[in-house]
Parts: structure tokens; sequence; C-alpha cells
């Protein structure tokens, strides 16, 4: 079995276990056998006069580059039609490499930000599966520092956190494919969490929502009415779930109500209809991963605008290029990283900010190696983890 230790030095940073069973081994031989080939090949094709050109990595400045002039020129078409500014976040969600809203986001968006200068409109393209409550909170009082209008665009989904910043927008604007979700808090990786098994055996620990423990007790004081056993049954879930954990999920639900009072305000005026909005994010939703599309959003009183047919389209090209940037769709694992060599180095993507004069991508940099001791076992020594303009 070999493991990706990419722990969590960085706020993003992930613990990925990889799976290195015998399939994975005859992958490794096929993989040297076909690197044979090619070489074989290409040596062939040079006798005969063809130049064989070296393939450029996914990884390589110039892909990069390219990747973001390609979206520049959608960023540009978007200002001219909607008289603003664009900026984008994107945290990934390649599997064994997902990132969140973290607070270390705050120095990327605040170089792009100084190079922008105040401003009449802002327009944040966002997706993301969410993150530090605290962070987004941050994030958008930044963002509106700088502009007079701010509008958050959502080309797939900003869920939690990110439906949190949506909120502190005067508008947002989604495709017909666009996603909102709740705001419950939930602890993914306190230290005092519960624990499982996970499907390759190892110890993780449980999220725990502020919601579900709610709904727990909300269920159970529906039949049990005496004082004694409503005591009894804190006392049992206080064994499953550690009584801090409690105290923070319950610390953090009422101050997540409490920012959502405060950034909601520039889209809905009527106190009780905020807090509806509120109650329905928060509780009424039933359970985290719940998604709220375009026509519920408008149905709930947020102010939702349709892109137009030229916008939608814009937005689809930049979506599909920041997923092959990230490779948000390609299996990840150590022997990925290795192809046919003992060792090699490896920079991932995993995440980008930018306007349309520069670029930030979350990048983790590193070596990975087979064990000689260890047979096939995959080592990795990872060097960098962090924001970096590319």
């Amino acid at each position: 079995m070999g493991y990706d230790v990419l722990s969590p030095i960085g706020s993003l940073r992930r613990h990925v276990p990889v799976g290195s069973d015998y399939a994975e081994g005859a992958l490794l031989l096929l993989r040297l056998t076909v690197v044979r080939i090619a070489t074989h090949l290409c040596e062939c094709a040079c006798k005969v006069g063809f130049v064989v050109a070296p393939l450029k990595r996914s990884g390589d400045a110039s892909a990069q580059s390219m990747n973001h002039a390609f979206r520049v020129a959608h960023y540009r078409k978007i200002e001219a039609e909607r008289r603003t500014r664009v900026l984008l976040f994107v945290t990934g969600e390649r599997a064994g490499l997902q990132t969140q809203i973290a607070g270390d986001a705050i120095g990327p968006f605040v170089s792009l930000l100084d190079q922008i200068g105040p401003t009449k409109k802002l327009s944040l393209i966002l997706d993301t599966n969410g993150g530090q409550t605290s962070a987004a909170w941050r994030l958008i009082n930044l963002i509106r520092s700088f502009g007079d209008e701010l509008e958050i665009i959502i080309p797939t989904k900003a869920m939690s956190a990110g439906t949190l910043m949506s909120l502190g927008a005067d508008r947002i604007v989604m495709t017909k494919q666009a996603a909102l979700g709740p705001i419950d808090p939930s602890l993914p990786n306190h230290p005092l969490a519960p624990l499982s098994i996970n499907l390759v055996g190892q110890q993780q620990r449980v999220p725990v929502s502020a919601e579900a423990v709610r709904g727990y007790i909300d269920e159970v004081r529906k039949g049990i009415q005496d004082p004694a056993a409503l005591a009894s049954v804190w006392i049992n879930l206080a064994s499953q779930v550690h009584p801090l954990v409690l105290g923070e999920i319950f610390r953090l639900g009422e101050q997540i109500r409490s920012l959502a009072r405060m950034l909601i305000g520039r889209q809905v005026v009527d106190e009780s209809k905020r807090e509806q909005i509120i109650q329905l994010l928060c509780s009424d939703s039933g359970s985290h991963d719940y998604t709220i599309n375009r026509r519920q959003a408008t149905e709930m009183g947020l102010t939702i605008e349709k892109p137009s047919a030229e916008t939608y389209g814009i937005l689809r090209e930049i979506a599909g290029s920041f997923a092959s940037e990230l490779k948000t769709f390609e299996p990840y694992s150590l022997r990925s990283l290795l192809g046919a060599q003992t060792q090699a180095p490896y920079t991932l993507i995993r995440g980008l900010i930018e306007s349309a004069d520069e670029s930030f991508g979350f990048v983790t940099e590193g070596l990975v190696a087979v064990d000689p001791a260890k047979g096939l076992d995959v080592v990795n020594q990872p060097t960098f983890d962090g924001w970096r303009k590319l």
C-alpha cells in the first residue's frame, strides 16, 4: 500500500490514500512496455527524417499561460458586455486533491484588487464546494471594499461557504445548471471528531453537522418529554460526539446565521423574508448536500439574474478551461505521477484565483519515487503547498 502524505501543512492540503495492489503493479509494467515501444518508434522516425517534438507536460508554465490567455479573452468579453471588471475563484475538486475556501486566498485577491483599484463594478466568477466560514466572510468584504457594485457569477456551483459569499453580492448570476447550497456549518477535520474506517481501511474523522445534531435532538423531543430521559439522550450523544465538538458546531451555527443576516441585506430588504431564507439555508433544506437551482433561488427571494445566451456560452468555455487546467476529471494517484519512471518531480495546480491581468494557482510540488526497500511502494516528498503566481 502506498500513501500520498499531502498532510494539511497548508490550509488546503489533503491526506490522500492511494491503493497500491497487484493491478497497479501490472499497470506499471504495461507503462514501461509502452514507453519502450514509443522510444523505438521515435528512433525509427528520426532515422527516416521525421522531427519528433517532445510532448509538453500539462504542468508546464507555457501550458498554464495558454490556459489563462484563453480565459482572458473571455473575461474581456464579459467585462465589455456587463461593464465590469472580472475576477475568478475556483477551488479544485479533483478526487484526492480537493481544495477549499480558506484564509490563504486573501493574499492573491489583494494583489489582483490592488491592480484593478477602486472601481464601479466587480464580477466574481465563483466555482467552489465551500470551505471556511470565516475566510468566506473576509473575502466577500475585501472584494466589496473595491467595488461600488458586486455580482457573483456561478457557472456550475457555489456551495456552502460559496453560497454565504453569494449572499453578500448585489445580485447572483446563475446558469441553468448552477447550484447554491445550505450554509449550515460542519466540522470536517476537527481533531476530536468521531472516527470511522474508510474504504481502504484507514481511520478518518467524520464531519459533524450542527443541523444534523439539532435535527436529531428535535426528533427525540417529539417522543420524549421527561427531563431525565432527555438528559440521558444528551449524555449518550456526548459519549458519541465529543462535548467540545458539540459546543463548537452550535457556536458556529449561531455565527453563520449572524453573518448571513449582515450579508443578505443588499438582496432582500424585508426582514421576515431574510429570516425565512436564512432558516431554509441553515436548517430547513434537510441536508448539507441539498442543491438550490436558479428557479428555486428566485422563488426564495434572492436577487437572481439569468445570463444572456452569449454570456452563457462564454461561461461554459471558461468552466471547461479551468476544469482542464485543474484536471478535474482525471484519476489521481502517486503512480500516475511516476509514469514509467522510478522517480519524478511533480507540479499540481489545485485551485485558481485570477483576473484578466494575472493568475495565481494553488500549487503542490514535490518528488515521488519508488522505494527499493519496499518493492512497489511509492514515497512522496512534498516541497511546496500554497498559492503562487503562475
